[in-house]
């Protein structure tokens, strides 16, 4: 059982993204700052922010509905990391590292859904 959001896994792995992501929009040009480098943090930052407010919520229905919220953030993300490396934003190797990343949040966040639909976790304590 977890005590808090951080020792949720799939809050661990897209934590993980997160700070990757906020590494690689470093280096983006400059007058990307206020549109795709802010559009693709702001969306990883959504991920593991709604898996931390979903962990807080006490019904399963509003847990779901944040879990969503980090799947659709997820899934943008996803397709930024495609955006960023078509505009040549992005080197192959670092696309590969960052779709890896991705697809792993994907796994453990749908394993964390799973868990509570199937009512594996106390709905007070996840």
């Amino acid at each position: 059982m977890s005590k808090t959001f951080e020792d949720v896994l799939a809050w661990q792995k897209a934590h993980s993204l997160v700070l990757s992501v906020y590494r690689i929009t470093k280096a983006f040009p400059t007058d990307e700052r206020r549109g795709l480098t802010s559009q693709f943090q702001r969306a990883a930052v959504s991920i593991a922010a709604n898996i931390a407010e979903g962990y807080g919520k006490l019904s399963r229905a509003d847990k779901l509905r944040f879990l969503n919220i980090a799947q659709g953030s997820l899934e943008e993300s996803r397709y930024y990391c495609i955006l960023s490396r078509d505009l040549g934003y992005i080197s192959f190797d670092a696309y590969n590292d960052l779709r890896s990343q991705v697809n792993e949040v994907s796994f453990f966040l749908n394993a964390y859904i799973k868990g509570i639909n199937e009512n594996k976790y106390n709905n007070s304590m996840e």
